[in-house]
């Protein structure tokens, strides 16, 4: 399996634990920051003077005009809807105009200076200030406005409330009524100018009328007056349209009767055109006939009276043709009489109608002028009745487009300040400002805060996780509550040691404080505890302090073995665990540099091999001196002790990069002064332990052990949740 060295980096994400993290570990930042601004907020609240509230409500219509120009037409037309009319009005309402008129009734200017401790404000100033204690509340969709007025004084606040509502309504009364004085002004401007055309115009008609000679007999008339009117050409048509109907017809029945023979026309003339005479010819000429063929058959042909018969046949003959000759002559003479009548009548009415459109043209200016003077006169007329009618309504009183619906009534109750939402926003914007604060913080310290910060930043496996305020395992015993820490710390170095010979290791840290002392300490005693031959080593030879934890003395020790003034018995001492010896750091000499990297060193090094299992040295802060260098350089092993959210990453990557440069074997990270309290991430490395076995009596944790013993042939771990 790959090391964690040759892992790649993994991107940070963070969860929502972290956030929650983050607001455990910084707290006492947020309750601080909370409990500032919580009684700042109610100091505050409590500090403020209280004022009163009251409202006035308005109603604002838009005013309506007519243009006076759409009297041509014959009525007026309302303004259109404008979208910016009420909150100009509003403007209006907060502006100098309305409220230097308060200002100016109420006398605010005295009453103000006086009240402040001046003799008096000027009106700009005064206005600035009543706008300030004003505010506007239009309700959706309506024309209602409230006005509200806040002051200490609550009949104060009732008495400007409705000031200033009377001050608008009065302004916007006295608008409408210099309005309507300059639009009567402006129609009698313009009353007087169409009087002066209409005299003009007049002028031009009667002098048209002359120079043209119209003769105009209808007054209201404003066309000439035609030679045949509507009535009479309806008359002339229809009977245009009556004699082309009868000639066609006549001029069809000569036709048809010309096409006929002599015989034919005979029979047929008498169902046409009805004739006495001939009717009475032919019903003669048949009786003969009859003689003709009677007589014929009993006498002869030769017989007398035959051949007067036959006379008398060829007499009758004749006359028929005659007869027939006459008709159709008459029907001749009838459709030219019909032809000239229908060419009359139209040409008549051909002259007529030029005669009326020549006299129509020749008049056009005397007409269009007259139709122009009729106009004008009209609208003088609509004119004049609309300045009387203006005239009227200023005189007579009517409702304003401005009307007060409510009456402001002095406040029962202070308004100002909102106690509970004062005190409640303090409330928010404290705990907002304090977890901000907090976050904010967090995003400043660069510190080691995770076991993924190490692994991402350093490329260094953790070896162990050391919870916060930790004793020491020599007075506490193999079954401190802490143990186990240090348990799985050994059993990580023990792991990633890549040899069995290598028995000697050296404790760094980056700074001073991250507890590494402890840490090393701690660690030899878990080593003793599972029956090594261990030796701690106090190379700290600028501050040493494991004799004080081992509460042995520092006359003798490492120096004294170093400068060859004592043996190894006699600098190596025991402690309360058997298998577990000391030495301290000794005096220190005038260079310790030369001491810690000289050839005894490493002799000593050597012999300490054979006679131990583990060699642990606890060594000053890498960045500080280099003594820790060179330990490092000379130690089978390296272990850097990072103390959570002490120093910054950048301090502790630099100490791990000091190891790697003097040639030392770097085996992991200790992370010590873990609050498991605040950050669940470390409760899951080492926090079930503590639980399990320091979370109840000691015959339930007996009985919890017999049931769980643990898989791995070492003390059982269950998990909690």
């Amino acid at each position: 399996m790959d090391s964690p060295q040759n892992q790649p980096p993994q991107e940070a994400r963070l969860h929502f634990l972290d956030y929650w993290r983050i607001i455990r570990i910084r707290k006492a930042i947020i309750i601080t920051v909370f409990l500032i601004t919580a009684i700042i907020a109610t100091a505050v609240t409590f500090i403020l003077p209280v004022s009163y509230s009251s409202t006035a409500q308005i109603n604002i219509e838009e005013d309506t005009a007519s243009d006076i120009y759409t009297m041509r037409g014959g009525g007026g037309t309302e303004a259109g809807y404008n979208p910016y009319f009420l909150q100009t009005q509003l403007e209006i309402l907060q502006g100098p105009t309305v409220l230097g008129k308060v200002v100016e009734a109420l006398n605010l200017n005295t009453v103000w200076g006086k009240k402040y401790g001046v003799d008096t404000f000027k009106t700009s100033e005064t206005v600035e200030f009543l706008k300030n204690q004003m505010a506007l509340s239009p309700v959706r969709n309506t024309t209602l406005v409230g006005i509200t007025v806040y002051s200490a004084d609550k009949n104060e606040a009732a008495a400007l409330a409705n000031a200033i509502a009377k001050a608008y309504h009065d302004y916007r009364v006295d608008r409408h009524k210099l309005r309507t004085v300059g639009g009567i002004k402006v129609l009698e401007d313009q009353y007087k100018s169409e009087g002066d055309q209409i005299q003009t115009i007049r002028s031009n008609v009667d002098n048209l009328r002359k120079e043209l000679a119209i003769v105009d007999t209808d007054p209201q008339s404003f066309v000439p007056t035609p030679t045949l009117n509507q009535e009479q050409l309806r008359q002339y048509h229809d009977l245009m349209m009556k004699g082309q109907s009868d000639y066609n017809r006549l001029k069809e029945e000569l036709t048809q009767l010309k096409a006929l023979d002599r015989v034919k026309l005979r029979d047929v003339l008498p169902t046409i055109n009805p004739d006495g005479a001939l009717s009475g010819l032919l019903e003669k000429l048949h009786e003969s006939q009859q003689v003709f063929v009677t007589k014929t058959n009993d006498l002869g042909l030769a017989h007398p009276d035959v051949i007067r018969i036959q006379s008398m046949i060829n007499e009758v003959n004749k006359q028929i043709d005659d007869r027939v000759d006459g008709i159709m002559i008459g029907f001749d003479n009838r459709l030219s009489t019909e032809k000239a009548a229908l060419d009359t009548l139209t040409r008549e009415v051909e002259l007529a109608t030029k005669k009326d459109q020549e006299e129509a043209v020749r008049g056009q200016p005397y007409w269009e002028e007259k139709r122009k003077l009729a106009n004008m006169v009209e609208f003088h007329k609509l004119l004049a009745a609309r300045i009387e009618t203006e005239k009227i309504d200023l005189a007579i009183p009517k409702s304003s487009v401005v009307e007060i619906t409510q009456i402001a009534e002095p406040g029962k109750d202070p308004v100002r300040p909102n106690k509970a939402l004062n005190i409640t926003l303090g409330l928010i914007f404290g705990l907002i400002v304090g977890i901000g604060l907090a976050f904010f913080i967090e995003y400043l310290d660069t510190s080691v805060k995770t076991i993924d910060d190490v692994e991402r930043a350093f490329q260094a496996p953790v070896l162990g996780v050391i919870p916060q305020n930790v004793g020491y395992l020599t007075d506490e015993g193999p079954e401190s509550r802490y143990a186990e820490a240090y348990r799985v710390l050994r059993t990580n170095i023990l792991f990633a040691r890549k040899d069995e010979k290598l028995t000697t290791i050296v404790v760094v840290s980056a700074g001073a404080g991250e507890g590494k002392s402890t840490t090393t300490l701690n660690l030899a005693t878990v080593f003793a505890q599972a029956g090594q031959r261990v030796l701690v080593v106090d190379s700290d030879l600028r501050r040493p302090t494991l004799h004080k934890l081992l509460h042995v003395t520092n006359d003798i020790g490492l120096t004294n073995y170093l400068l060859k003034q004592n043996t190894l018995e006699e600098v190596i001492q025991t402690t309360g665990v058997a298998t577990l010896n000391f030495m301290a750091s000794g005096k220190l000499p005038s260079s310790s540099m030369s001491i810690l990297n000289s050839a005894a060193m490493k002799d000593m090094v050597a012999e300490l091999k054979h006679r131990y299992d583990f060699i642990l040295f606890d060594s000053p802060p890498i960045l500080g001196v280099s003594d820790a260098s060179v330990l490092a350089s000379e130690m089978d092993m390296v272990v850097q002790v990072i103390q959570y959210r002490r120093y910054p990453q950048p301090m502790n990557l630099r100490a791990k990069q000091v190891i790697e440069k003097v040639g030392g074997t770097f085996l992991g990270i200790v992370l010590n002064n873990i609050n498991m309290s605040q950050d669940e991430s470390y409760y899951y490395y080492s926090g079930y332990y503590h639980d399990y076995y320091y979370s109840g009596t000691a015959k339930e944790q007996e009985a919890a052990a017999s049931k769980d013993p643990g898989d791995d042939g070492h003390i059982g771990i269950k998990q909690k949740y």
